[in-house]
């Protein structure tokens, strides 16, 4: 089943505990964030975040104990796209309450090797998020088999990774 729209976003508006995310690839082409790329590849100043529905989201079930969270498998140089997204929104969501760490595997083996992005919810449902190889995002769809390899994911990706803030002040392996 693909999903999107109102299916997509209740997926993360009726979380019990934890929504949890594996990024692998450098950069997501999002129609939303063009103009704003564009601009910071350029190198002009980045228009003030403002908070966003995913924002106030994490905000609130941080508050209420609900966890949201990601790891990102990177390799040096950072691309383009992860310097922005860094500079532009994983401070700001870091503040919110996510839980945003990053798996540098620039001089090491990717322990997640030929994993692809998904979202898990509460290590009950695995969405994958299908993209095609520039990040041009195909859909999104709920994987019919068992959670567990996924979990296992998480696991790996949780331990072998550092919080963002951590990363981002240069206390990461590299």
């Amino acid at each position: 089943m693909l999903l999107d729209g109102d299916e997509w976003r209740r997926r993360f508006a009726d979380i019990k505990q934890e929504a949890w995310r594996l990024e692998v690839l450098p950069q997501y082409l999002m129609p939303h964030e063009a103009e704003e790329f564009a601009a910071f590849r350029e190198g002009q100043p980045m228009s003030p975040y403002t908070a966003a529905s995913y924002t106030e989201r994490v905000s609130r079930q941080h508050a209420e104990g609900k966890r949201n969270g990601r790891v990102h498998i990177v390799t040096q140089p950072l691309s383009d796209y992860l310097r922005f997204e860094f500079a532009r929104y994983y401070e700001v969501h870091v503040r919110a309450g996510d839980d945003i760490r990053i798996l540098d595997v620039t001089n090491r083996p990717n322990p997640l090797e030929g994993a692809q992005d998904f979202w898990m919810f509460d290590r009950e449902e695995v969405v994958l998020m299908n993209y095609e190889a520039d990040g041009r995002q195909i859909n999104r769809e709920v994987f019919e088999g068992d959670v567990l390899p996924f979990v296992e994911y998480q696991r790996i990706a949780v331990s072998e990774s550092v919080p963002f803030e951590e990363y981002v002040s240069g206390g990461h392996r590299a």
